[in-house]
This record gives C-alpha cells, sequence and structure tokens, in this order.
C-alpha cells in the first residue's frame, strides 16, 4: 500500500507482559510504501510491531480482496492470517474496512463458522477472479513461456459435458497442473458476468448478445425411435407424419414445439408434432426413445451408441435437420486471459479432431 501525505498510520505494539497498544501518527511526507511488520526472537523485548494505515486517502483494495478471498476459501481468520504471515487482528480489521466501504456484509460470523453472505458470494467469485488474472499478468510480464496457473470458472451442457468435455478437461488439467478447474455442468443458458464465469460451451442457435463466440465443432441431429414403437405405430416416411406421433421434445431452446427439417432447393420445413414428453436434458429423452415412449430429434453425441446398438433407429435421412454448433462464449473484454484463450485453442483442436475420425 502507499502512504498518502495527511494519511493516519497506527503503530501496534504487542508486549508479552504490558498487551497491546496503538499509537496513532500523521504522515506528511511524500508517498511510500506502508505495510511493515517484523517478529523478534527475545521475547523479552517487542514481541510483534504491525504498522497499518488508518483513515488513508488510497485505501490498499488489493490487500483486502487478498485477505477477503483468503478468508472466504478456508473459512477460518487465523488459517487466513497464518497463510499470509499477518496478525490476526490485522485480518479482522481489513474485512470490517472493506465491509464499511463497500456498505454490505459480506460474512456471516458466528463462534463456530464463517460463511458468505448473499453479496459476499458475488464479491468472492469476481475477486477470485480479478486476483488469478492479476497474478496471471505478472507472470507473463516476467516471462513470456510461464505456465498456466490460476481459477478456470466454466459452464457446460450436462450430457455433452460429461461424454466429451470431461476427459479433455482432465486432459488439460493433467498438461497444466497450476490450474485450477470450477465446473458448472447445466443446460440451462447462464449469465457469465453475473455468475462471475470465465467460458460456457452452448450448442445451438446464438442470440445476440455483448458476448463473444468462437465455434469448436459441429454436431448433427437425428430423428430416431426404438424399433418397438415403429413396430407398433409405424414409421413416418416424410416429415408431416410425424403430426401423428408421439413426439420428445428438448426444451432449452427456443421453438422447442417445432421440429425444422430442409427441402430439396434450400427450403424448410417446420411441423409441430404431437408433444408426449418434454425435458430439459438429452439424456432422459434418450431413454424415454428407448423405452419406446415416443419419436426423438438428437444430437448424435447423445443418440449414436443407441443407434449403433440397435436401441433405435435413425428414419427420415432424406430430410435432415439444421446442424447444430458447439460455441465456447466469453465476455467482450480486451484482456482475456491467457489460461482462457489456451483452454478454447485446447478444446477447439481437440474437438475438430474427434469429429474427423
Amino acid at each position: 500500500m502507499l502512504i498518502q501525505p495527511h494519511d493516519v498510520l497506527v503503530f501496534r505494539q504487542c508486549m508479552p507482559d504490558s498487551g497491546v497498544t496503538d499509537l496513532a501518527v500523521t504522515v506528511d511526507v511524500a508517498a511510500v510504501f506502508v505495510y511493515i511488520a517484523y517478529r523478534c526472537q527475545n521475547k523479552n523485548k517487542l514481541s510483534y510491531k504491525e504498522i497499518t494505515v488508518q483513515e488513508t486517502g488510497t485505501m490498499d483494495r488489493y490487500t483486502e480482496m487478498q485477505i477477503f478471498v483468503r478468508v472466504a476459501e478456508s473459512g477460518s481468520l487465523s488459517a487466513t492470517a497464518e497463510r499470509m504471515n499477518i496478525a490476526k487482528s490485522a485480518v479482522s480489521r481489513r474485512l470490517a474496512e472493506l465491509e464499511s466501504r463497500l456498505g454490505v456484509q459480506l460474512l456471516h460470523r458466528t463462534t463456530r463458522r464463517i460463511s458468505l453472505t448473499e453479496s459476499g458470494r458475488h464479491y468472492f467469485q469476481q475477486a477470485q477472479r480479478l486476483l488469478a488474472d492479476l497474478e496471471e499478468v505478472e507472470q507473463s510480464v516476467a516471462s513470456e513461456h510461464t505456465h498456466l496457473r490460476g481459477l478456470l470458472r466454466l459452464a457446460v451442457p450436462l450430457s455433452f459435458g460429461i461424454r466429451h468435455l470431461a476427459p479433455l478437461f482432465d486432459e488439460f488439467m493433467l498438461q497444466h497442473p497450476d490450474v485450477q478447474l470450477e465446473l458448472n455442468l447445466d443446460d440451462r443458458t447462464v449469465n457469465l458476468l453475473e455468475e462471475g464465469l470465465d467460458l460456457a460451451i452452448r450448442i445451438g442457435m446464438l442470440a445476440d448478445s455483448t458476448l463473444m463466440a468462437r465455434r469448436l465443432a459441429t454436431v448433427q441431429q437425428i430423428v430416431c425411435a426404438s424399433p418397438q414403437y415403429l413396430e407398433q405405430f409405424g414409421e413416418p416416411h416424410s416429415p408431416e407424419e410425424l403430426k401423428q406421433h408421439a413426439a420428445l421434445n428438448y426444451s432449452n431452446v427456443p421453438e422447442s414445439q417445432l421440429w425444422q427439417f430442409s427441402l430439396p432447393g434450400h427450403k424448410t420445413l417446420n411441423v409441430r408434432p404431437r408433444v408426449r414428453m418434454r425435458a430439459n436434458n438429452g439424456d432422459v429423452l434418450l431413454q424415454a426413445a428407448i423405452d419406446g415412449l415416443g419419436i426423438l430429434v438428437s444430437p448424435d453425441f447423445i443418440c449414436r451408441d443407441a443407434i449403433g446398438q440397435g436401441l433405435l433407429r435413425p428414419m427420415l435421412s432424406d430430410y435432415p435437420q439444421p446442424d447444430l454448433h458447439v460455441y465456447a462464449i466469453y465476455p467482450a473484454q480486451r484482456h482475456l486471459p491467457r489460461r482462457v484463450r489456451v483452454l478454447i485453442d485446447f478444446l477447439a483442436n481437440k474437438l475438430q479432431v474427434a469429429r474427423s475420425k
């Protein structure tokens, strides 16, 4: 921290016998470095001395943020003080100063535990990412070939994440052992900024937004049903015939009630089938189709194995559905952390290689 003229310093002396005493001194000098602390080996002398800023004009927000993140991660003031080699009282005081400056309560404190408030969770997510970004920027300046490190917070679709992305994330982390990964597996559309996410993987059409997107792969859609269903209700030979059949619909997309097919001459046909079941997860619908509940339009990465095993039968191959695209979505910002850029490049390369096999 830098001291500005007219800031007030508090010299705290911890004596073995006389306890703690504070001496406040006004600074009338130009800006200098502030934080000084040392321990004396002789127990009969001053055992600990700490100099901090009181009512300073230039707050050390970085240190406040760092202390708060450490407390949130460990759930302990003592552990944070020990890790940062400062007094426990300094940790408590900095947290109080941070909450006072922000005007919100960030932590719930009891005699047994410390937990985050709703505001605290939001601040923690943002602060954690900012500290990791700062650490990476400093390292990249120090060495162009520095190892990746820091936290990556991602949102990925559940089925695609489990089937295809999980092994790739494991491989990426083995290559970069100083990277931490936090995954949110969910098919819903998340707000990256509100939830403090670095990156989201999405499949399908992209809505207009201020987010940046990079295409990673292409996914085919297949119309399929179980042999039992087709034996009982017959196989449709045109999209129009689907109106007479039970449909299993994925609900996490716009216009989920409509199935779109490509016709000769670059034309399209929208069909509204009779929906028997709707779900926001493709694997749930897959099992329903295998059990003979209806006809399914499914991404090939979900239904391919079931088709290969004869559990489902593809149909209407002369009327293909539009392909879907897999995108990496990230906030539009001047500085995209290097660990995010490297992960996007890694996923793009791996997914393209996998689709070409």
